[in-house]
């Protein structure tokens, strides 16, 4: 048994995690690289192992860098089985579409602007692709030890962080590995705790946030009073967001708050399609979540749902208090941008950030000050107010996956530290090393190791 990290190593983004069983190949995680150029530019490598010899994937769960890159996979000549739990499969039938949408729309747009060195440029792949892998798919139940080849057997168990994550177990051969894939949060808003591990040989965990902790901010508090010095004002509160898990989570403070008369009755838009798809799939996974039947329902019947182009547009240009949660949550593309461009030079309205922002995005040139943000190839003064709240991240902080993994009592041979920055991964290393005597290491990209 082997493994060797194609992906997810240095970086937090492009995860792929190949295991090796014998003459059997299994990839664990199949994810785009996203944010900087240099990363983006990864996606159009060569992928290192034939796709058409890759017996299957197995999806911890369904954000793009994580499952992204499955469409290219098939075009390539894979055509083995994907497994995921049912809530990722739902998901990924949003956006794996979306993001072949994406790519289509990206090569058109340079191919009109003429700014690619190809001609024409090419999408990575196409909606159809995504559509077509998607056939691949083959949801499975948490908690159930499957079959994946002869003598494989894989188990998945809930982490948090969104609908559907999962760790994932890999028994073969005598041995046992576990993949973390993204850990939640140990008291989040919406999802459950994750579960403890079972025993394993090897460990596979993420280190997102391996440097530092999440600070400690009341988020129903934070947003009422930016909602009401905002609302007093005549203003608007534009709240960029990423379309699955952060949105729900912004929902569900926002109705509440609402609900319990601490905001005006100011309406509550969610203008991104793919947020709406992804907060109605969470409507229809009740039981994997911490959210009533009741609090679903006020989500549905308290937001209004902008669906199309042409609502957009009449919401961008309406001027009376309200807020507007809409992608993407870095302000990095989207129909946030329309609204940005409208709201960002007037005193009157607030913008907030809500968890990360990478650098070079706008939201992070907003959080940092900016006192001007080009849109559209427009230089726009910022006169709005910026907030920033990283309280309600997806992914657990150093101290909360420390507490998981003493909670899973788990003795690994080794330990791998992947899905984080080079310093939040050394550090995460560092802590592990120390605080449970572990063999601990940081893999870099391509790296082999003998199990």
């Amino acid at each position: 048994m082997k493994i060797q990290f194609l992906g997810g190593a240095g970086t937090v983004t492009g995860s792929k995690y190949l295991l090796s069983i014998g003459d059997k190949k299994i990839l664990v995680d199949c994810g785009l690289y996203q944010g900087v150029k240099n990363l983006r530019q990864k996606n159009w490598d060569k992928f290192p192992v034939e796709p058409s010899s890759i017996d299957a994937i197995l999806l911890t769960h369904a954000h793009i860098d994580h499952s992204g890159y499955i469409p290219a996979m098939r075009r390539a000549g894979f055509r083995g089985t994907i497994f995921c739990s049912s809530g990722t499969f739902d998901l990924c039938k949003v956006l794996l579409p979306n993001s072949g949408y994406l790519q289509e729309e990206d090569a058109r747009y340079a191919n009109k602007k003429k700014f690619s060195k190809h001609s024409p440029a090419l999408p990575l792949y196409t909606e159809e692709d995504a559509i077509a892998s998607l056939r691949l798919f083959k949801a499975v139940s948490m908690n159930k030890p499957i079959a994946i080849e002869n003598d494989i057997t894989a188990t998945f168990t809930p982490v948090g962080h969104i609908l559907g994550a999962s760790a994932i177990q890999i028994k073969a051969l005598g041995k046992v590995i576990t993949f973390s894939g993204d850990v939640g949060r140990s008291k989040d808003l919406v999802m459950k705790p994750p579960q403890p591990l079972a025993a394993t040989d090897y460990l596979v965990v993420e280190s997102t946030y391996g440097d530092r902790k999440h600070e400690v901010c009341d988020s129903f508090e934070y947003l009422e009073k930016i909602i009401n010095e905002t609302s007093k004002r005549g203003g608007v509160v534009l709240i960029p967001s990423f379309a699955v898990g952060r949105a729900q989570i912004n929902l569900h403070v926002l109705q509440s708050l609402k609900q319990s008369k601490r905001i005006p009755n100011l309406p509550i838009f969610l203008n991104s399609p793919m947020a709406i798809s992804a907060t109605q799939i969470y409507n229809s996974h009740q039981k994997e979540h911490l959210l009533t039947p009741e609090e679903c329902q006020l989500i549905d019947d308290g937001t209004r749902f902008i669906r199309t182009p042409e609502e957009s547009i009449e919401l961008n240009a309406s001027s009376y208090p309200s807020v507007i949660v809409s992608a993407s949550g870095m302000a990095s593309g989207g129909r946030v941008l329309h609204h940005l461009k409208s709201l960002v030079t007037h005193h009157r309205n607030s913008i907030v950030f809500i968890g990360y922002q990478a650098p070079g995005t706008r939201g992070a040139a907003l959080v940092g000050g900016a006192t001007q943000i080009k849109v559209h190839g427009e230089y726009l003064p910022v006169k709005a107010a910026i907030h920033h709240n990283g309280s309600l991240s997806a992914h657990g902080d150093y101290e909360e996956i420390i507490d998981w993994l003493k909670q899973s009592n788990i003795a690994p041979k080794k330990v791998f530290v992947t899905h984080g920055e080079r310093t939040a991964a050394d550090s995460m290393r560092l802590k592990l090393k120390d605080g449970f005597g572990w063999n601990t290491c940081v893999p870099e990209i391509g790296d082999e190791f003998e199990l």
